[in-house]
Parts: structure tokens; sequence; C-alpha cells
């Protein structure tokens, strides 16, 4: 498969930059004495994934067809579970507790860039066209907003509803381009078994760190800010509680 330099180089300069720039938010915000411990277990644990993951695209491990299990289900469930447990972990935690909340949406800007290589990758041939904005993939949309919801956030111009709609419209639209991936897989062939409508490219290296660095920075960034959302909304609704409360008393007395 042959790529222009802007796909072959763009796609792993993004997943390591949006995977350092998670590091750095991690190293910034974590308690003064879990930040150096928190910040190496999350560049290790994505790390090691990265090295495994190109290691065996290299190899062709992941290109192997008719294999049981699909060798694509060995690639997504644990890029799916290594997020979602390190945004679960007390490392998702403590980002999602301590790091002001514009930097939670601003994270994802790393979306917009990417959808403009990948989108230079189905005009090269390498990727599926469906995958894209000019297909059925909106992703774009996340990360342009992003820009701009973050510094809304950043300036106290954004109210709650928007940062919960703008969370909403990001996750879903992860969700979208999963699906349309997985069903663009050779397996399925849900729009075509052209080989430019079959999804081959990410098997191999470095293509494979769009899902195990890219995608996983999204998933992660998506849990832990609704990990602050969800506990914002409990305080909000707990301030409530305690100064109802507070007005009752005296009127009872």
């Amino acid at each position: 498969m042959t790529a222009s330099p802007l796909v072959t180089f763009g796609i792993p300069i993004l997943a390591l930059a949006a995977l350092a720039a998670i590091a750095f938010a991690i190293h910034r915000h974590a308690p003064p004495e879990r930040r150096r411990g928190s910040t190496v277990g999350f560049v290790a644990a994505m790390g090691a994934w990265l090295a495994v993951t190109g290691a065996l695209a290299s190899t062709g491990f992941y290109a192997v067809e008719g294999a049981t299990p699909p060798r694509a289900v060995l690639l997504m469930v644990p890029t799916i579970g290594l997020a979602v447990a390190l945004a679960l972990s007390s490392i998702g935690r403590q980002l999602a507790e301590r790091a002001p909340l514009a930097v939670l949406v601003g994270i994802h800007a790393f979306r917009f860039p990417l959808e403009l290589v990948m989108h230079q990758a189905a005009r090269e041939g390498t990727m599926p066209a469906q995958m894209t904005f000019t297909g059925a993939n909106f992703d774009i949309v996340t990360g342009a907003s992003a820009i701009v919801v973050a510094l809304l956030v950043a300036r106290g111009r954004a109210p709650r509803w928007l940062v919960i709609a703008w969370a909403v419209l990001g996750s879903a639209l992860l969700v979208a381009i999963g699906a349309i991936a997985v069903a663009s897989l050779p397996m399925f062939s849900a729009w075509g078994t052209e080989p430019e409508r079959v999804n081959t490219w990410v098997m191999q290296f470095p293509f494979v760190w769009l899902p195990a660095g890219l995608v996983a920075s999204a998933l992660f960034g998506h849990v832990v800010l609704w990990r602050r959302i969800i506990r914002d909304g409990a305080r909000s609704r707990s301030g409530s509680s305690s100064l109802a409360r507070a007005l009752a008393g005296p009127a009872r007395r």
C-alpha cells in the first residue's frame, strides 16, 4: 500500500501528539504526590500498546484473513478495553476532578487535523472513502467544535447544556465512525468488496496507530469528560438540596 508522506507520517505523529497532550494534562493536574506515578502509568500503558500493535502490524499479523477470532477483534477489543480502563482508573479520576473543563474538551481538537489526513488518504486510495467526511464520517465536526467550545468554556461563556450537548455529539460521532470502520472490514464489506471500499489499511503499520492511538485517545477523553459532567451534576444537585434545607430550617423554627 502506497501513501504520501502526509498520510504515512501524519497518522503516527497525530497519535503521538494526542497521547502526549493527554499525558501532559495528567502530569499538570494530578495531585503532586501522584503526579509522577500517574503520568508514568499512562505513558507506559499506552506506549506499550503502541509498541505491540506496531510490531504485530509490521509482521502482517492483523492482515491475516480467515483467522479465528478475526485479527481485527484482537486489535479493536484491547484498544477499547485499555482506553476505558485507564479512563475509569485513578488516573482518569484525577484528570476528571482536577483538570479545567476547557482542557477536557480541548483535548479532542486533534480530531480535526486527523480527519483532514484521513480525507487525503481516501483521495490517494489508501483508505475507504466512506470513512471520511466525504462519505459517512462526520467526526470532523467534533474536532472543529472542540476548539470553539473549549474557548467558550475557558472564558466562562459556555452554559452546562452546551458542554453536555457537545459531549453527546462527540460521543455519538465516535461510535458512528467506529461502526463504519467495523462494517467496512473484509468480514462485512458493507460498502462493497472492491479493494478501495474495504477497510484493510488500519491493519498495517503505521496506520494501525489510528485505532490503537487516536481512537483510544478519543475514547479515553470522552469517558473522562463524562466522569466530570456526572460529578459536576451530582455536586450541583447536592448543593441545591443543602441550600433548600438551609432556607427551610429557619421557617420551621
